[in-house]
């Protein structure tokens, strides 16, 4: 069973190589970024509505069904917030700022990290999911899938002009492997865990995504997508809580 957690961690996480890929690829990238950046900016939109979805739906409020006193949630929540404002700081620090961002003011580091601080939680979460023999929740799967493609293609052109094109996808790559152990560890580690650990995950991760939504991808997807990202957040909102309400 630990091995079906690593794997379903995996898969949740393998659409970072998918975006990875889909970035790097002359033809798509030509289309998708340089001639209609615009596209890009709706998929981000659209990514973020289900991001915001399974802040709500998915991570945060579990965990406040699941808190008894709510100072787990809290703590959590705070700690997760903190914790990518810190980093993004510090990433901003250590490289230039007309570096560190694009021209449309998304950071590819900043994505990275949110993405690691989301998503190892969510895949401690995913492994967790699995000790009381239940089913993996098809909605936190298909929100985590989702939204992962358009951090991940609206990082990589970053990430590749900073590392190249094959450290890119090896960031990436080790990203997904730790997504892998961290469903495996929370499955065969965090099975007689108090509660209040597993509900302080999910509300690190609900955090941590929550800032990185308000500083990276939802400005960057306005800057991209203009007016119509809006509406394209909607869209990924609504999609992602009829999954939730549908399983």
């Amino acid at each position: 069973m630990t091995l079906t957690a690593g794997l379903w961690g995996a898969v949740g996480a393998s659409s970072l190589l998918l975006g990875a890929l889909i970035a790097l690829a002359p033809a798509i990238h030509g289309w998708l970024v340089e001639r209609h950046e615009w596209r890009l900016g709706l998929l981000m939109a659209f990514g973020a509505g289900v991001l915001v979805s399974a802040v709500a739906f998915d991570l945060f409020e579990e965990a406040v069904n699941a808190s008894v006193g709510g100072i787990d949630v809290a703590l959590g929540f705070a700690l997760g917030a903190i914790a990518f404002f810190v980093g993004d700081e510090l990433i901003d620090r250590w490289t230039a700022r007309s570096d560190a961002a694009d021209d449309n003011g998304a950071s590819p580091l900043g994505i990275l990290l949110g993405t690691i601080l989301d998503g190892i939680p969510e895949s401690v979460v995913i492994g967790v999911s699995l000790i009381a023999g239940g089913g993996v929740s098809v909605a936190v799967l298909a929100a985590v899938f989702l939204s992962n493609i358009p951090e991940s293609i609206s990082s990589t052109p970053g990430l590749a002009v900073r590392f190249g094109a094959r450290g890119a996808l090896a960031i990436w790559s080790v990203v997904v492997v730790a997504s892998a152990l961290a469903a495996a560890l929370g499955y065969g580690l965090l099975g007689s865990a108090p509660p209040a650990i597993v509900t302080g995950l999910q509300a690190f991760a609900a955090g941590a995504m929550l800032v990185m939504l308000a500083d990276e991808m939802i400005p960057g997807a306005h800057a991209r997508g203009h007016t119509a990202a809006g509406l394209a957040t909607a869209c990924g909102f609504a999609v992602a809580a009829l999954l939730s309400f549908g399983t």
